[in-house]
């Protein structure tokens, strides 16, 4: 029997912080280079030489605002800020690489299927197969306003407009059999035009005739991605997702996420190990016990408390500084807020007996120690059944995951739960492969 072997994703931000509102103000923190082509081929290969499968952005269509009213804070206070546009960057990282998986977040309710289907093909054929999509149905009523709605709609019905742009999008992707490119010269024929073939896709929602203007790319569609935790939301994933991020407290809120994740892709007719269960996770590594919890206390010392109040209202969808309860904050909310985000808050206030502000104010857990306490921690948890791998999310950037490929991941190789090679040609076949 072929053994199990984790997986691993690094989530990405083109800007200066990823969940760690302090990590940017490290002196070891690279800030210089954050617009520069430079910045995403460096973690490209340093991703790629670890084995990562896959890397994906997370991105914001605009400039946070709930704290406070206004982006002030955010931007003196270097909040998650998305500077440039993930598809941009993801054909750069590619140029540099052969095997990492490249993942862009792009949402199902600002975005036409079209659009989304040619733009995700087109990363898929220009990387030889290694493209993901990231499906969110956005949180936020600053992003719906960038795009011309006077806020952010219901969740369910976010929700059911995902299910017919996915739809859509599999019918566009659908529309090129892979053998229409014939290139024959002698006979004057490029395209076998019996081999492709329109779309003719309407719902409730979204419609689009096609066919798409290029070719089936190599993966047929991108690997697929989702991170919601609402009930609807892990219906959707149950039905589509290959990958699912997640951000519980403790592991066993994670061996029941995961349980209930693999329940409903049983019941959508899928095999359950098609999609794999990934909370995040972030670490500092040391050569010795002593010195990672040094780091770690520096660390987390570089976070001012409104820097964490301010990132935490983004997620939670409502301004913290006003909102101090569970309550007030449902109530503030509207249809904006990430769920997951949400669990986690309240899953601390019931295991550590706080009030919702105090679990608010909390920074994130670390896994903090030196390599043999890292893969022990990620080896109890995989294990258990609480997860198929992680996402690892940046603290001080890029030395983080410098440090985790150089010491975590031969660690976790050596005790055979993580690949020393890629064996597939894409993503996907490296996701099944591991």
């Amino acid at each position: 029997m072929t053994q199990r072997r984790m997986h691993l994703v690094a989530y990405l931000k083109t800007g200066p912080t990823a969940n760690h509102p302090g990590g940017w103000r490290h002196p070891e923190a690279a800030l210089h280079d954050i617009l520069r082509p430079e910045r995403y081929e460096h973690i490209a290969r340093v991703l790629e030489e670890a084995c990562f499968d896959a890397c994906f952005f997370a991105d914001l269509l605009g400039l946070p605002d709930i704290h406070g009213g206004n982006f002030d804070a955010y931007l003196r206070k270097g909040g998650q800020i998305s500077y440039l546009d993930p598809l941009t960057v993801l054909p750069v990282m590619g140029r540099v690489t052969q095997h990492l998986g490249l993942g862009a977040t792009l949402s199902t309710t600002f975005q036409h299927p079209y659009h989304l289907a040619r733009s995700l093909a087109s990363l898929d054929l220009l990387t030889g197969g290694r493209a993901a999509w990231n499906v969110v149905t956005s949180a936020t009523d600053l992003e719906a306003r960038n795009l011309g709605m006077a806020g952010i709609p219901p969740k369910a019905q976010r929700y059911d407009r995902a299910d017919e742009v996915l739809e859509a999008c599999d019918a566009l992707w659908n529309c090129w059999d892979a053998d229409a490119f014939v290139m024959d010269r002698e006979a004057g024929v490029f395209i076998d035009p019996s081999k492709v073939r329109y779309a003719n896709y309407e719902g409730e929602w979204v419609r689009t005739r096609g066919p798409l203007s290029l070719p089936r790319s190599p993966q047929g569609r991108p690997v697929l991605l989702q991170a919601g935790a609402s009930d609807r939301g892990r219906d959707f994933a149950a039905r589509w997702a290959e990958l699912v991020f997640c951000t519980p407290h403790s592991q066993a809120d994670g061996l029941a996420f995961r349980a209930d994740i693999r329940a409903r892709v049983a019941g959508q007719g899928r095999a359950p190990e098609a999609c794999k269960v990934l909370p995040g996770i972030a670490v500092v590594v040391g050569e010795t016990a002593a010195i990672a919890r040094e780091k770690a206390a520096y660390l987390q010392s570089l976070i001012e408390p409104e820097a964490q109040t301010m990132l935490h209202s983004a997620l939670l969808g409502a301004d913290l500084s006003q909102h101090r309860t569970a309550e007030a904050v449902a109530a503030a909310q509207g249809h904006q807020g990430i769920t997951g985000s949400q669990d986690r808050v309240l899953q601390l206030m019931r295991k550590e007996g706080l009030s919702f502000a105090e679990a608010a104010a909390r920074p994130r857990n670390l896994m903090v120690g030196t390599a043999s306490d890292i893969a022990d921690e990620m080896e109890a948890w995989f294990s258990a059944g609480a997860c198929d791998g992680f996402v690892v999310f940046p603290t001080v950037f890029p030395r983080m995951f410098e440090d985790f490929g150089r010491l975590v991941v031969p660690e976790l190789q050596r005790r055979g739960l993580f690949r020393t090679a890629y064996s597939g040609r894409t993503l996907r076949e490296n996701l099944a492969a591991a």
